[in-house]
């Protein structure tokens, strides 16, 4: 399962994020740095309203939805990648995650202490971003080293490599993440075996007091970490209230919407985090529906159908001979999957076929 590492400034918000995001109490929440030192890691549901309309077509009363896992990561502050605070610790959690969801407080609140003094959203996100490229420059240059005399003997991988590394150096040490790098298709694969910290793709997540919720555009803060994130990463933001999300953690459903409804919303922000979360990640979903039970499987963009069967089964995967697949929308504007196959919706996909968001399929294998 693919995780998203919760990283950001102490007291910013990510504990309690996390405890939202897994409806827990696991990961400690206190007014002071550091109040994190090992990573909670908590397995998320990905919300889906395609599932309930499946459960009325198959008849069903077993849903299960697809799900991410994140981690809740120690606090950095400036200096980590020299070891100050928790440095190491986080730079190591870090490099094991996919993908990073960056929490940026964008409220102030005396009651709530900022290690740094004031409330400076892209500050923050300067200060780690920084960390992050430090680290990467120290890291390529102690693989350089070991890769130069592979090269010599001429190990193709180790050339590449080193012909990578010497593109990277001048971009990092203009302060720019590995990942905006101009990179073709073979780099690319390069890049992966240099694991890199900031190659990681991001998504800014601004945690706004409650009374910003309802319309965080007037947000001053929440406007500029969007400009950067825009501007520096082509990275995507999203709207979070962790001390909303804090107040919904022991609320029924009934109770829970009647408050998102009485601050002037329908949703907290975690839905729409969970799910660009997993985008971020590159997963998509296809479902199977049936009277047993009606299952999102998670598969990563771009895989073909006989990889998407292993999913379910490595068996399915060896044995596969076809995919019967109808996408979601066509499945639901016939209102069953009789009346889909009886209006031809359904299509017999073999090995090359690329599988789609929504499509809901059986898969037939050799036993």
């Amino acid at each position: 399962m693919l995780q998203a590492g919760i990283v950001g400034l102490p007291n910013v918000g990510k504990s309690t994020l996390f405890n939202a995001l897994t409806r827990t109490r696991k990961a400690e929440s206190a007014n002071y740095p550091f109040c994190t030192i090992d990573p909670n890691v908590g397995v998320v549901q990905v919300p889906d309203a395609r599932l309930n309309p499946l459960k009325e077509i198959a008849n069903t009363e077993t849903v299960i939805p697809a799900a991410i896992e994140f981690v809740d990561i120690a606090g950095l502050v400036e200096g980590a990648s020299k070891g100050e605070g928790l440095g190491n610790k986080f730079l190591a959690n870090i490099r094991e995650v996919d993908a990073i969801v960056h929490v940026v407080r964008c409220f102030e609140d005396d009651d709530i202490i900022h290690n740094m003094g004031s409330i400076d959203p892209l500050r923050d996100i300067e200060i780690i971003h920084t960390e992050l490229v430090l680290s990467d420059l120290s890291s390529l240059e102690s693989q350089k080293e070991k890769l130069v005399k592979k090269a010599r003997s001429g190990d193709k991988e180790a050339i590449e490599s080193i012909e990578l590394i010497d593109r990277l150096i001048p971009h990092l040490n203009e302060n720019k993440p590995a990942i905006t790098l101009e990179m073709n298709e073979d780099e690319t694969i390069v890049l992966k075996r240099l694991c890199l910290l900031s190659a990681k793709k991001v998504l800014y997540a601004c945690n706004v007091s409650e009374d910003d919720l309802a319309d965080p555009s007037n947000n001053s803060f929440v406007k500029k970490v969007e400009a950067y994130a825009s501007e520096n990463h082509n990275a995507g933001t999203c709207i979070i209230s962790a001390a909303v999300e804090a107040e919904l953690i022991d609320f029924d459903e009934t109770e829970a919407s009647e408050y998102l409804e009485s601050l002037g919303v329908q949703d907290s922000g975690v839905s729409i985090l969970i799910r660009s979360t997993y985008q971020l990640l590159g997963l998509a979903s296809y479902f199977t529906a049936g009277e047993k039970e009606v299952r999102a499987w998670t598969f990563k963009v771009g895989m073909k159908a006989p990889q998407c069967a292993g999913v379910i089964h490595t068996d399915f995967e060896k044995g596969f001979i076809k995919a019967e697949v109808v996408s979601y929308d066509d499945l639901i504007a016939s209102g069953s999957a009789q009346k889909a196959k009886e209006a031809g919706k359904y299509r017999l996909e073999g090995k090359d076929y690329l599988f789609q968001d929504g499509d809901v399929t059986v898969f037939r294998f050799n036993n």
